[in-house]
């Protein structure tokens, strides 16, 4: 399994994150200055960026957050560019006006940083449904099943419009939507979601809040509201009394919990995956989970993205040998 990098959004890494910060400004500006450049001296990505009028508020956005002599410097780099409408479409969203974004600069730099790779990956080696690491720390991933749709860690979509656009230190791949990096913890996202009320108690009363609060990341198998409710009865308990069990619901929700970030394209199949709790659970090719006591579950929800990691939805609640 593909163990992710715990200390994303780890704020206690001031100094790789400053690393991060440094390599987001040599990827962005060269999204500012365009000069032409010839056919033996293509334009950098700044001077690409300028040469394009549907890139202009992404130009705009890049002197404003002082990124162009990062995104002129050798590279390479990947940047996918939103266009002048997808950058209207976001103002709309955040409910701000252009002037109040650009003089925001650490959302700025969040947000431009988020849309550069230090690599230069043409459209052709994009690895569908893989976690994509960005210069700002966080991920997203591209499925090309269906076109090229971005997933962002919002869990919001974006396409890539247009590919493959070279410069002389990387490539640009226009977008139809502002990317965003996630704001929500593997909690607060479940919090958000009405149908995993009882998972939320589930994890309060067991007291491992802080934990899946933590850097992570982790990926979470998550059991709805039904499956709960279905486990009440298959165990013959109160909810009451399964949440008052503290041994047993710890033992239960830490075998929901794998280490690393682990997305759909990246499940073993048919191979023992070991948990937090300690013991393994396997998955077929149909996105069913064999647990420790022969039970089935089926996955019927893929790739949640949150700060810390990411979540999979289940139809059925889990169980470690007895």
């Amino acid at each position: 399994m593909d163990h992710a990098d715990t200390s994303w959004f780890h704020a206690a890494l001031p100094k790789r994150r400053l690393l991060q910060w440094s390599a987001a400004a040599v990827t962005l500006a060269a999204l500012s200055a365009c000069g032409g450049g010839d056919d033996d001296h293509p334009p950098d990505i700044v001077e690409l960026a300028k040469s394009e009028p549907d890139l202009s508020i992404l130009v705009e956005a890049v002197v404003a957050a002082g990124l162009v002599d990062t995104l002129k410097s050798p590279g390479p780099f990947t940047v996918f560019a939103p266009t002048n409408a997808a950058f209207a479409a976001l103002l709309t969203e955040l409910k701000l006006t252009k002037e109040q974004l650009l003089a925001n600069k650490p959302l700025l730099t969040a947000v431009l940083t988020y849309h550069v790779l230090v690599a230069k990956v043409m459209a052709a080696n994009i690895a569908s449904g893989k976690a994509v690491t960005t210069v700002q720390g966080g991920v997203f991933k591209i499925d090309t099943a269906n076109g090229a749709v971005i997933t962002d860690g919002r869990n919001r979509t974006a396409r890539i419009v247009r590919t493959d656009i070279a410069a002389s230190n990387g490539v640009v791949h226009l977008i139809d939507r502002v990317l965003l990096p996630a704001d929500k913890d593997i909690v607060a996202t479940a919090q958000s979601l009405p149908d995993f009320s009882i998972l939320v108690e589930a994890v309060v009363a067991a007291g491992l809040v802080d934990t899946l609060k933590g850097p992570g990341p982790f990926t979470v198998f998550a059991p709805t509201n039904a499956a709960f409710a279905a486990l009440l009865g298959e165990l013959g308990i109160t909810k009451e009394a399964l949440l008052a069990n503290t041994a047993l619901l710890t033992a239960v929700l830490t075998y929901h919990v794998v280490p690393g970030r682990v997305l759909k394209a990246d499940v073993p199949i048919n191979t023992p995956i070991r948990t937090v709790q300690g013991q393994t659970f396997s998955i077929d090719a149909m996105l069913r989970i064999t647990d420790q006591r022969g039970r089935m579950a089926s996955i019927v929800a893929t790739d949640l993205f949150t700060s810390n990691g990411v979540i999979h939805v289940i139809d059925k609640v889990i169980l470690p040998a007895a």
